[in-house]
């Protein structure tokens, strides 16, 4: 008789495990965060998406040009994203011209920090900019 009432007691114990696991799913997991080389191919593909979205939003005649890469960091959650520290400069190239393009020099010298953070898929080429800040150096 005592194991009668011990069924809906581990009926509910499974019922109650369930619901918190499919709440866990639902969250965002965090897995891991790590350096990674700026060399990395999917590395170097974002950092070309984040400088032609930057050229492109930007008001300034001249493109700019990554000229130092401070830190990457990439995190694996539900999706991927990096988190990128770099340093760009001006260029003599003006919107249209994408090659042969040195640095500016003189008064027309301009180099900024920015510091990005991008939602990956890139098998896909799915990127998307969650956070982007830029500051004069």
């Amino acid at each position: 008789m005592a194991r009668l009432w011990q069924a809906p007691r581990l009926l509910l114990v499974i019922l109650v495990a369930l619901m918190a696991l499919t709440y866990q799913e639902k969250r965002k997991t965090f897995l891991s965060v790590r350096k990674v080389p700026a060399s990395e191919p999917y590395v170097i593909a974002t950092m070309q998406y984040v400088i032609n979205d930057f050229n492109k939003k930007s008001n300034d005649k001249y493109n700019f040009r990554i000229v130092r890469v401070l830190k990457v960091e990439q995190q694996i959650t539900d999706h991927m994203e990096y988190r990128v520290n770099m340093e760009m400069r001006r260029t003599t190239c003006q919107k249209l011209e994408t090659t042969n393009c040195s640095f500016q020099e003189g008064e027309l010298y301009k180099q900024i920090e920015c510091f990005y953070s991008v939602f990956v898929v890139p098998w896909f080429e799915k990127y998307k900019i969650l956070k982007k800040n830029c500051t004069d150096v």
